[in-house]
């Protein structure tokens, strides 16, 4: 695999602690190229967010959380049934419980990680899941797109290459679930496996109501 490692990319350091160093060397076992990148540019859009808002944050947990945030699609930690983002967030608490963190940070990233495709909410929360929920979806959907200034975007994808994203990331996507679809009742990978699955049929909320149990 042929990645960037840098110690800062627009005006962004980017955390080379013991435990960030392992992280990323477990990105790099597990993951793919691909992911890599997607992973890093998260970690730098989501910092400059916080940098745009002036917002207190930790930035060694916003690194570890972007590291593991996808890290649920990899063979490797994609568990039979539960949604990617469990497991991605499962997989960075354990990592985390080995070199000793307290508890609240433990949860921090397991929030930060799991809730990181939850519209509605995650931008409600604590600064490092807020950010890392935007830094997501401007990487993927180009929110907070016009905030971005054309320097710090072009000095960002120099050093972390979008490689065809729009082609390949929905793809990589399905990918880490198309084995449990059921797992995306309810949430956004829903139109993942629609856009992958010929006549896929969504589980519907309002079929479960109608044909629960219940007598009425």
């Amino acid at each position: 695999m042929s990645v960037n490692k840098l110690k800062s990319v627009a005006g962004i350091a980017i955390p080379d602690s013991a435990i960030a160093s392992q992280a990323t060397e477990l990105l790099l076992e597990h993951g793919t190229e691909f992911i890599y990148n997607h992973s890093l540019r998260v970690f730098l859009f989501s910092s400059l967010n916080g940098k745009q808002r002036n917002l207190q944050y930790d930035a060694e947990l916003l690194y570890v959380s972007s590291v593991f945030h996808d890290l649920g699609l990899t063979n490797h930690y994609s568990s039979a049934g539960l949604r990617f983002e469990v497991d991605g967030a499962n997989a960075a608490r354990d990592f985390l419980k080995s070199h000793g963190l307290p508890k609240d940070q433990l949860q921090l990233v397991w929030d930060t990680i799991a809730l990181h495709t939850t519209i509605g909410i995650a931008e409600h929360k604590e600064a490092e899941v807020a950010l890392m929920y935007s830094g997501v979806g401007l990487d993927v959907m180009g929110e907070g797109y016009e905030n971005l200034s054309q320097e710090n975007r072009e000095e960002i994808i120099h050093a972390f290459p979008r490689n065809d994203f729009k082609k390949n990331i929905i793809p990589t996507f399905f990918s880490g679930f198309e084995h449990k679809t059921e797992t995306t009742f309810g949430n956004i990978k829903a139109d993942v496996c629609a856009f992958m699955i010929p006549n896929f049929q969504r589980k519907n909320f309002c079929d479960c109501i109608l044909h629960s149990p219940w007598s009425e």
